[in-house]
């Protein structure tokens, strides 16, 4: 059976963006399992979702399994399936969907690893239960991007004094009241994990501008802040797991 993979990732222009989903593909491919492997676009920048399906079509794949590659099932994925599912009655290829990565101990085990790594970059001495940490995800009106991040925050609370979240846009707390709670804490060591899959204008640019200022303002005596998530290997293994998982039913 020819068997196929379209990651449908949110969408950036930012080249990191392509390099990491590049190389995603090419771990999958290694496997043997897939005869092809590729990814797209929900928006922002081609190829878009109908540009993607269309190309993976054409290698005559007898299933085609899509990944919305989201860290929850918020209206994004649900917009990324419905229309990767509106090509089905127009094909022989079989089209399944998988679940997106939230809920999944792989994901606090990669937000911890980030957090070890920060730590012993900076060679931070301070204890981990004493060390505060303040997880930023983007934000979502749907309620599942809430519980997704709880899930990662709930997992590693007996690892650090205290674990904390916030977000960027949309949601409150934003980053500048995340801080703050920490300060109100009486936080000394704070870890700030940057809950993102790729290193793109959030990562570079948008998280800084807001975090920058209160940095420097608060009374906090060491923050550093991690790595987004990106291609690691958990990722990637995570990912094969969803495939199988969605093919097994």
């Amino acid at each position: 059976m020819k068997h196929g993979i379209l990651i449908i990732d949110r969408g950036s222009r930012e080249q990191d963006v392509r390099d990491e989903l590049s190389d995603i593909c090419s771990e999958l491919k290694k496997s043997g399992t897939y005869q092809y492997t590729g990814f797209c676009f929900l928006e922002v920048v081609s190829p878009y979702i109908k540009d993607g399906i269309s190309d993976a079509l054409k290698h005559n794949l007898d299933r085609l399994t899509i990944v919305p590659y989201f860290l929850y099932p918020g209206r994004k994925w649900k917009l990324a399936v419905k229309t990767a599912m509106e090509f089905q009655k127009n094909t022989a290829t079989e089209i399944v969907i998988t679940k997106p990565l939230n809920s999944h101990p792989a994901m606090a085990e990669l937000v911890n690893q980030r957090i070890v790594e920060a730590i012993d970059l900076h060679a931070v001495a301070t204890p981990k239960d004493k060390i505060d940490v303040l997880i930023i995800g983007h934000g979502s009106m749907d309620p599942d991007a809430k519980t997704a991040l709880q899930y990662v925050r709930d997992k590693l609370q007996r690892t650090y004094k205290t674990v904390q979240h916030c977000f960027l846009e949309i949601e409150q707390p934003n980053i500048k009241q995340g801080i703050e709670i920490c300060q109100k804490n009486n936080s000394q060591t704070l870890v700030v994990m940057l809950y993102f899959l790729h290193r793109g204008a959030h990562v570079k640019y948008d998280i800084n501008h807001d975090l920058d200022p209160v940095m420097k303002s608060s009374t906090i005596k060491q923050i550093i802040t991690t790595k987004h998530l990106g291609a690691d290997p958990k990722i990637i293994d995570l990912v094969d797991e969803r495939i199988c998982q969605a093919n097994s039913i």
